[in-house]
């Protein structure tokens, strides 16, 4: 069994060459029930400024292993941890993993890979879809991530409100080189200084029944002052007519400033409001007061 946190879709991959079909830690965490049995279990995350990602810490404290054999993957290093675990049946000691993870060295930003299910990027909060399997939900989160961070919030808009979640993936994705801010030759760089150069494809654009929803929930980090450009294409290619739109961001110094203003002006319809930009390791508490401040 193994676990993972993708940034760049580098622990995705890594995941992948352990178990065909690894566990999303943000899917997981929607469940009420963590707990978890088999001979071995594994987690690949990546690590930022000497952390893992706030999701995974809580992944981390909240499950509970039955395992002999219990490790961490920390992407970038390649290196794997193993810890020695008690006889099956005994609870890992989840909090002294996390600890250990954060010894590795730090990431550089990164950005997601694709979701796990074909054909479509939609997935749909499990109590909001009746037994035909047909959505009801009248509210989309949808959002580009480049480090986990927008990622995150967007699964807490999606608990928060019983939405749906549509990730926006790159159809070249960026890697760690591209996304190096410091890197006069990086893509990410490349692209800032180049405005034509922004037209970034996405894997998809189109979101089933799109027409159902009545507000959308915009999500992205902020590059630059301004939205991060893998969202444009979105943007462009939607009418939001009839929707409220409210866009939402990550940034660790950066405010929303007039990103959001931005993408209004791009869409040319819909009722746009202000939206809200949150740090890069934003809480489940802060999110959820945010939410329900909107009144939706």
């Amino acid at each position: 069994m193994v676990f993972y946190f993708t940034g760049t879709g580098n622990s995705l991959y890594i995941a992948k060459q352990i178990e065909e079909n690894p566990i999303s830690i943000p899917q997981v965490m929607r469940q009420d029930h963590l707990e978890f049995t088999a001979d071995s279990i594994g987690i690949a995350v990546p690590v930022y400024g000497h952390e893992v990602p706030s999701m995974v810490k809580e992944f981390l404290k909240k499950a509970v292993f039955h395992t002999d054999y219990f490790y961490i993957l920390s992407i970038l290093l390649a290196v794997t941890m193993s810890l020695s675990m008690a006889a099956c049946g005994q609870n890992s000691d989840n909090e002294s993993a996390a600890a250990d993870t954060q010894e590795q060295s730090t990431s550089t930003a990164q950005s997601d890979q694709a979701t796990d299910e074909a054909g479509s990027n939609t997935e749909t909060n499990a109590e909001d879809t009746p037994e035909n399997g047909a959505a009801e939900g009248k509210t989309l989160v949808v959002y580009y991530s480049a480090t986990g961070n927008t990622e995150a919030v967007a699964n807490y808009i999606a608990d928060a409100t019983g939405g749906d979640l549509f990730e926006l993936q790159p159809a070249d994705p960026y890697t760690d080189e591209d996304l190096s801010y410091s890197n006069e030759n990086s893509r990410v760089l490349q692209e800032y200084e180049d405005e034509s150069l922004r037209d970034v494809e996405l894997i998809s654009t189109t979101v089933e029944g799109f027409d159902e929803y009545e507000n959308i929930f915009v999500g992205y980090p902020i590059w630059w002052q301004i939205a991060a450009w893998p969202v444009n294409q979105f943007i462009e290619n939607n009418d939001f007519t009839g929707k409220t739109v409210i866009p939402f961001c990550t940034s660790a110094s950066s405010e929303i400033g007039d990103s959001g203003k931005l993408l209004e002006e791009m869409a040319g319809t819909g009722n746009w409001l202000e939206g809200e930009r949150f740090r890069s390791i934003a809480s489940e508490e802060d999110v959820a007061a945010w939410v329900d401040s909107l009144g939706l």
